[in-house]
This record gives structure tokens, C-alpha cells and sequence, in this order.
């Protein structure tokens, strides 16, 4: 699939802009705001990270996720009148009207970001992207930039991990809207699940906005909706092949169920009229695409042999009948049994066709259900995920948090009694070193000064959670993990469609060694420091002890 077109860049920016407008955000990024403006502190250059502390659903890794939304966000942030309004209106009646002012005008044009490539696999402490530009706006952007990317990375992770549970050869179809949390959770979910690795999706507007290859037939609502044969109306249907002739369906399809039960020793009286008149209905309507739920009654009794008589009815008649959706049940061994009788009528009625149709498996499926499905024997092609997908049931949220690094050239840090919270000072370059393999065993964080790591020469590092334990690596090969991608309010990298991305994501994935991409019980891949950003830490933590005195000093 080609990048975004202008026209198709065009709808996704509105849609950015009218589902996150600069005042999704939290109230005290403005208080902060002001604070900064009032001590004339608002234009000081300033440098935030944005990264996550764990790794999601007790995995090895995550995929980042959702830059492409943030660049369209920075490119088009500005306050309305309406805006600045309504924040006259909630901060304190006292506020300096000038300040006000000073918002109407702001935009992002100071504004710098670099980030690891979209679709990368990223571990946790890890800087995703660094923001940098006047204090005070980049201090607005950090909640907004925070949603952006948060249940992106969380959900395209997820989807990630599904996939690696049902391996390359079964296609996955995102089925989520209905349980998402809410229209923009559902709209982001199927964008995301595609990029981590779904191959379709049922939401239309998803279809439309990014791309994605859309499906769907029919519910069980559908099929109870009948009860005679009499409803079904036209009655009639021309062959595939040009001639305009109208073919009763019904009655052909009549004769064809009678073989049917015959060769599958199916009782007549078990059969369920509504369920078979639902069945031509549908195939009458779309010949070409005729892929029903067949677990609405019985799947044995009724429901396989109704689909197996209309669709040997359309392919008498020229037409390809696509297979059938299981929703209930033990999936696995109705399966087989649907896989067992279509082989059956495909030698039996010399019927190559049936030996083309599709399996398509619904019902609540989960991680777990996916890894089952690959211990035992099943004959599903397609499996639709819903709930346990889009709501990543496991693990509702990644803990993205955005840190302060960095003010006037100087670095920040932030202390804290619990080591997981303290964040790691100034302006970063980010590594990867890969072995001989090519399979990446360690990232690396330098300060942005430092020269890069070189391929071959041995460097000492300190692992994070290594208790300042030093540790000797000689890289293969070293790959920068930053990239410019907005300056000056502009997006400086090319945008990519959820396709692209997509690619991008199993490249990456393909790189990590199995080890580290286990479902359960991956090993811990290893994230450093630099010699010199590891003595910036001590000297700084000594001096915050010297410093912490100055009112006995004085």
C-alpha cells in the first residue's frame, strides 16, 4: 500500500485536530504555564523525554507506537479565541489578561522532536521521544503527546503479541469497535492492531481513514430473523457465467440438502428452515461472498448442512463460496469436523471448490485461546478477536510518563525513594548494538555530546537495574535509534501509512531473538548507560546531597 495520499493526509490531520485540540489536556499544564510566564521563565529552552518503566504484559518488549498521530498534532497546535476563552473562564479570576494573549499566539513552531522510528521494538527506560523548545509550550504538549501515544504503543503491542501466538500462516481480523472505550479507542485500536500485525479489520471508518483491509458478513441476528422459507425473496439467482437465465434457488439448493443429509447421515427433521432461508437470502444478495454463521442453532445438525447445500447450489451455478464462521462452542474440534465434511463433499460431489473455503473462528478469543489453538489440532484459517484485544484485558495501560531532562543547556533529575522513578539526566543519543547475528542485545543511552559506539571496539557500560555494576560489550554493529522528525512546526520525516508501518513492525520483530520475544517468561534484554552519563548521574546525586544544606549555609 503507497504512503498517505495529500487528500487522505488531509482527513487524518482533521481528524487529529478535532479529537485532540490543545485543550485535551490536564488543567495544571496550564497552571504551570502561567507560572512559568509570570517568572519569565516560559521562553528558557527545555528538554523532555517521553518513555515507559516495564514492559507491557509481562513480555520482552514493546512496539512504539503512535508518532505519526503526534506529528499531525504539533503541526496544527494553536488555541482558538474559543479557546483561550474558556481558559480565561477556569483559571483564577486574577490571572494577568496578558498571558491570555500569549496563548492566542502560541504554536509549535520552537518546537524540536526527535524519536525512535515508529513500528520499532523499544524496552522499557528507554527515551521514545525527546521534546525540546520553549518551556512552557513543551510543557503544554505533555499530556496530549502522552494519549497519543500510550494506548497506541500498548494496543499495537498486544496486537504484536497475538500475532506471534497464531504464527504467519492464519490471518487475524480486528473485530473490537463495540467493546472499545469509546469511538476514538475503537478507531485507534484498528489502526494499531493492523500496524502490529492484524490483517483486517470490521470497523469501516478505519477502512476508510488508513487503509486497512475491511470484512464482515453477518451476525446471528441475522440469520434468526428468518423462519420460512417463504421470506426469502428474490427466489431466484442467474449463473456466474453471463447467462441471464434465473435459476429458483431454492429448489435447486432443496435438492442439494437432501444429498447432503444422505452423505452425512444428517436427519431431516433437525434441519432449521429459518436457518436455511437466511442462508440463500444471503447468498442470493451476495453470490460472491457468501460466508455465513453457521453456529446459530446446531453447527452438526442444521447449520453445516444448510451452508453445505447452498454452497454446492452456487457452485452448480458458477460462483465461489467463501467458507464459514464458527462463534460458539470448542472451536478447535468443530473445526475439524467442518474441515472433515467439506473434504467429504468435495470428493463426493467432485466439488474442487470445497476444498478452497475458508474457517473463520469468533468467540472471545484471547492470548491464551490463540496459544491453544497451537497445541491442539484445528482447521482454522481466520480468527476475529475482539474485547481481549482492544481493551488489552491483561494490562490497561503502559505508564508512558514525560520527564523533564534537561532546562538552560543544564540537566534535570528527578529523585525519588523508589529507584524506579528517578529519572536519567540530560539530552541522550540512543544505540542499539547488535551482535554477530544481527540480533540486538543491548540499547545504549549517551549523552548527546558523546561520539557513537563503533562496531568492533569493546566500550564499558552500566546496565540499569545492575546496582552501578560496570559491564564490557563489543558490538557487531551499532544502529542509531533517533531520528528528526519535526522542526521549526514542521514535520521533517516522511509520514507513513498503517501499512508501511506495519512492515516496519515485523522487520523489527524479526531481528529479536526468540529469547527475548517469548510470550511467557522472556529473558530481560538489557538497557545501559554510557560511562560519562553514568558519572553525570553520580556527580549530580552528589551534588543534590551538598546542595540539599543551603538553609543551614546560610
Amino acid at each position: 500500500m503507497a504512503a498517505p495520499t495529500g487528500n487522505t493526509c488531509e482527513v487524518m490531520e482533521r481528524s487529529i485536530r478535532e479529537r485532540v485540540p490543545p485543550l485535551l489536556t490536564d488543567l495544571y499544564q496550564f497552571t504551570m504555564a502561567y507560572a512559568y510566564w509570570r517568572a519569565g521563565r516560559h521562553q528558557e529552552p527545555a528538554v523532555f523525554e517521553l518513555f515507559f518503566r516495564d514492559n507491557p504484559f509481562g513480555g520482552g518488549f514493546s512496539l512504539f507506537s503512535g508518532l505519526h498521530d503526534c506529528l499531525l498534532f504539533l503541526r496544527s497546535f494553536r488555541f482558538t479565541d474559543e479557546d483561550v476563552e474558556y481558559l480565561r473562564s477556569v483559571l483564577p479570576p486574577d490571572s494577568d489578561p496578558t498571558f491570555f494573549q500569549f496563548l492566542r499566539g502560541l504554536d509549535c513552531s520552537g518546537v524540536t522532536v526527535n524519536s525512535v522510528p515508529e513500528g520499532t521494538v523499544v524496552f522499557a527506560r528507554v527515551p521514545l521521544m525527546e521534546v525540546a523548545g520553549p518551556l512552557a509550550v513543551v510543557q503544554l504538549l505533555e499530556t496530549s503527546l502522552l494519549c497519543l501515544v500510550n494506548y497506541a504503543s500498548l494496543v499495537c503491542s498486544n496486537a504484536a503479541r497475538f500475532r506471534l501466538a497464531a504464527g504467519p500462516r492464519r490471518k487475524l481480523l480486528e473485530m473490537g469497535l463495540r467493546r472499545a472505550q469509546g469511538p476514538d479507542g475503537g478507531l485507534t485500536a484498528s489502526r494499531y492492531t493492523h500496524i502490529g500485525g492484524f490483517d483486517l479489520t470490521s470497523n469501516v471508518q478505519a477502512g476508510f481513514l488508513f487503509g486497512i483491509p475491511v470484512a464482515g458478513t453477518m451476525a446471528h441476528s441475522y440469520v434468526t430473523s428468518f423462519s420460512s422459507l417463504e421470506e426469502v425473496w428474490p427466489q431466484t439467482l442467474v449463473a456466474a457465467n453471463g447467462n441471464r437465465d434465473q435459476v429458483d434457488l431454492i429448489s435447486l439448493t432443496k435438492g442439494w440438502l437432501g444429498r447432503v443429509c444422505d452423505l452425512l447421515g444428517a436427519e431431516p427433521g433437525k434441519i432449521r428452515e429459518g436457518e436455511l432461508a437466511a442462508f440463500l437470502s444471503y447468498a442470493i444478495a451476495y453470490p460472491h461472498n457468501f460466508l455465513p454463521v453457521i453456529d446459530s442453532y446446531s453447527v452438526s445438525c442444521s447449520g453445516l448442512p444448510n451452508f453445505c447445500a447452498v454452497a454446492l447450489a452456487l457452485c452448480e451455478l458458477g460462483y465461489r463460496p467463501r467458507g464459514v464462521r464458527l462463534d460458539s462452542g470448542d472451536l478447535c474440534r468443530q473445526s475439524v469436523n467442518v474441515r472433515r465434511v467439506f473434504k467429504l463433499c468435495s470428493e463426493h460431489f467432485s466439488i474442487s471448490a470445497f476444498h478452497s473455503l475458508i474457517i473463520v473462528g469468533t468467540n472471545n478469543i484471547s492470548e491464551q485461546s490463540m496459544a491453544e489453538f497451537n497445541k491442539r489440532e484445528n482447521e482454522i484459517d481466520t480468527v476475529g478477536v475482539g474485547t481481549h484485544l482492544v481493551t488489552c484485558t491483561s494490562q490497561p495501560s503502559l505508564g508512558c510518563v514525560y520527564k523533564l531532562v534537561e532546562v538552560r543547556g543544564r540537566p534535570r533529575m528527578k529523585f525519588s525513594e523508589d529507584p524506579e522513578k528517578t529519572t536519567v539526566p540530560g539530552r541522550k543519543a540512543v544505540y542499539r548494538l547488535l551482535d554477530t547475528e544481527g540480533h540486538p542485545f543491548l540499547d545504549l543511552l549517551c549523552l548527546a555530546v558523546e561520539p557513537p559506539p563503533k562496531a568492533g571496539l569493546p566500550l564499558n557500560c552500566y546496565p540499569l537495574g545492575w546496582d552501578n555494576a560496570s559491564h564490557s560489550v563489543t558490538p557487531a554493529q551499532v544502529i542509531c535509534l533517533r531520528q528528526d522528525v519535526f522542526t521549526k512546526g514542521q514535520v521533517t520525516h516522511p509520514l507513513c501509512s498503517a501499512a508501511e508501518t506495519r512492515a516496519k513492525v515485523q522487520s523489527s520483530l524479526q531481528t529479536l531473538h526468540p529469547r527475548h520475544k517469548r510470550l511467557q517468561e522472556p529473558d530481560s534484554y538489557t538497557v545501559a548507560l554510557s560511562e560519562k552519563l553514568h558519572n553525570l548521574i553520580t556527580d549530580i546525586r552528589k551534588g543534590s546531597c551538598s546542595n540539599s544544606n543551603f538553609l543551614l549555609a546560610n
